[in-house]
């Protein structure tokens, strides 16, 4: 079993984002700990870019920290290469098409592959252009995580059915960000990617901030994703984020372990 379904087979997941670099890598090295000790099942890994247009203000105001910081594609592989020293839980790789094609794509999966990582995922990339990537990431056995949002429709089976990883399904139209309420009919989009696959986790992020909105969306869904959140508490706190992350990825992880369907609450 790979490390990415090992990360859903104990239970509802929690799997938090953080901006690589944001404020310094040494920082982020420290944070990927903290979230691994106080309960992240899986962690997501942001390549900055500077143009990022899936994301919300919080996180490209991230990027663009990170990038002026001189974070490079090769210093993020190092950091990998470093959290492998004692981390097991699978790690993925969050960036967009540009980052891989001017790295190399094949240089780059290799790369990513031989430091640790297990999946990646690439929102600017449709699924109709996705054997632009797939085969070389099955060649170096990494999981090309598929989107799903809501004006996905019918094409849910069909993403669902080519699915590696698990999928991840997005909860609200727009960018990413912290959101009051989340109207989406999530639990009928999970619905169709079971029927499709049967065996692939589905992962459900986009606007979750707050404990009772994480235990929601893991109740009709295999977990929870969460980032804009992460990425406020290290701009605010910058290298001093760590105890912040921590306290914060362990009260959504008790969360997401024991969903319910309380009523929504407001963001932070």
């Amino acid at each position: 079993m790979s490390r990415i379904k090992e990360a859903f087979a104990g239970g509802k997941a929690f799997i938090p984002f953080l901006t690589c670099g944001d404020p310094d890598l040494e920082t982020t090295e420290a944070i990927v700990h903290a979230m691994a000790q106080a309960g992240a099942d899986l962690i997501e890994l942001g390549i900055p870019f500077s143009d990022p247009t899936a994301e919300g203000a919080v996180i490209q105001a991230a990027n663009a920290r990170a990038l002026s910081g001189g974070v490079t594609a090769d210093s993020i592989f190092a950091l990998v290469r470093r959290l492998r020293r004692t981390l097991t839980l699978p790690l993925v790789f969050m960036t967009y098409a540009n980052v891989v094609f001017s790295y190399g794509t094949e240089r780059f999966l290799s790369a990513a592959a031989a430091a640790g990582v297990d999946g990646l995922i690439l929102p600017d990339v449709p699924f109709e252009e996705k054997e632009e990537f797939a085969p070389l990431c099955r060649k170096y056995g990494l999981d090309l995580i598929s989107l799903i949002a809501p004006t996905s429709a019918g094409r849910i089976t069909q993403i669902a059915r080519a699915a590696e990883g698990f999928v991840y399904c997005v909860s609200s139209l727009g960018v990413t960000g912290m959101r009051r309420q989340i109207t989406t009919d999530v639990g009928a989009m999970v619905e169709l990617v079971r029927r499709a696959n049967p065996g692939i986790p589905c992962a459900v992020g986009f606007g979750i901030s707050t404990p009772e909105q994480a235990a929601a969306m893991a109740a009709v869904s295999d977990g929870a994703i969460v980032g804009s959140a992460i990425v406020t508490l290290a701009g605010r706190y910058g290298r001093d984020a760590v105890p912040a992350v921590r306290d914060y990825v362990q009260a959504m992880k008790a969360a997401v372990s024991a969903p319910q369907r309380p009523a929504e609450a407001d963001p932070p």
